[in-house]
């Protein structure tokens, strides 16, 4: 078997309405490795915050199950620490999560309604990450934020996470 390489970045996001933004991104991993570093705590403090931002991952608790809640607690070093929390209204493992999210520090703005899908063909993982916001107010802030290359870090490093996984897994 070849030896896996870094994915190139190949992130797309793409504004598709006032309030909705669709974030893809492929792996070279099964969906069932790409979907365990998506949702197990023990794997998702390792990626989850842009470590070139500085950002840390403090808290990451996790409750995997329709009805079931989530708490993100993220920042940098000597900075107010910063959450988001859900609640999970769709779980079918290794394919799809439906949740809402709320950016805790601001509770006015609403909750996001988030879909992350995973789909494996030859062996690549196809990840989109459907965010619908509640305003277009909203999703122009969140975007102005510069979410957008703090996803494609985080994203680099789920795929270094995965691929070293996959590797792992062939052996």
């Amino acid at each position: 078997m070849p030896a896996r390489t870094a994915n190139r970045d190949d992130m797309k996001v793409e504004r598709v309405s006032d309030v909705e933004l669709v974030v893809t991104r492929s792996f070279d991993a099964s969906a069932r490795i790409v979907y365990e570093l998506w949702t197990k705590p023990e794997h998702m403090k390792r990626w989850w915050a842009p470590k070139a931002f500085g950002a840390i991952m403090y808290e990451c608790d996790n409750d995997l199950r329709v009805g079931g809640k989530y708490r993100f607690v993220f920042g940098k070093e000597g900075e107010p620490k910063m959450a988001f929390v859900g609640t999970y209204k769709e779980v079918v493992p290794n394919e799809r999560l439906v949740a809402t999210q709320l950016f805790e520090p601001m509770p006015h703005v609403g909750e996001a309604i988030i879909t992350t899908t995973f789909a494996e063909r030859g062996g690549r993982t196809y990840l989109e990450l459907r965010q619908r916001f509640p305003s277009k107010d909203v999703l122009d802030a969140t975007i102005a934020t510069g979410m957008t290359e703090g996803m494609r870090l985080t994203l680099a490093q789920l795929d270094e996470l995965a691929l070293a996984h996959s590797s792992d897994a062939a052996r």
